[in-house]
């Protein structure tokens, strides 16, 4: 009985996010976030369906997001330009930041693509402007600053291919005949 209890309290906790504290964004059907986790972009938010984010993880940034991902705990997606770290005379403290009404320097056009089953590993950041291909997997407190090739395993600061995520073509192309049931 307190099992099922705790099951509803956190679909009732993850609806409230999705669609009331975090509403000015687009979020998928199936969403899970974790005990302290912020959202917070200057545009636009899209998150798939099926996503889950996890415990004192944070997205900073314009971002699209596919199906069925996973972002691990203490997983950062944030900005490059956050603050106008070029403003001459002024200390980068108390400079003109992204949250600003009138900031109007870089990365405002830059937005962050997570393609669908992705798996991004505990402590992980992800910088603006990167795009992680499906499939892809990011090790744990990986810094990602450059696109990730689908279905390859990433790690390192900064993030570097370390192995196709599966050992043959064929198991590559059965796994995405497979998803098909997922879509």
């Amino acid at each position: 009985m307190l099992n099922r209890i705790i099951v509803y309290v956190k679909i009732i906790r993850n609806l409230y996010l999705s669609r009331v504290k975090w509403r000015n964004y687009q979020i998928g059907d199936e969403f899970h976030a974790g005990a302290r986790v912020r959202i917070w972009a200057k545009h636009k938010i899209v998150i798939g369906n099926k996503f889950y984010i996890g415990r004192d993880s944070l997205i900073e940034t314009d971002c699209v997001i596919g199906d069925y991902v996973i972002l691990g705990n203490k997983v950062g997606i944030v900005g490059k330009y956050d603050h106008h770290f070029q403003q001459i005379g002024i200390p980068i403290r108390v400079a003109m930041s992204i949250r600003d009404e009138n900031y109007n320097w870089k990365g405002l056009d830059l937005v962050t693509t997570i393609r669908d089953d992705v798996w991004i590993g505990y402590g992980s950041t992800v910088m603006q402007g990167v795009t992680i291909g499906e499939g892809a997997i990011i090790a744990a407190g990986s810094v990602v600053t450059k696109d990730v090739d689908s279905y390859s395993i990433y790690g390192g600061n900064p993030a570097k291919k370390i192995r196709d995520r599966f050992e043959s073509k064929e198991d590559l192309e059965a796994h995405k005949s497979k998803l098909i049931f997922f879509k």
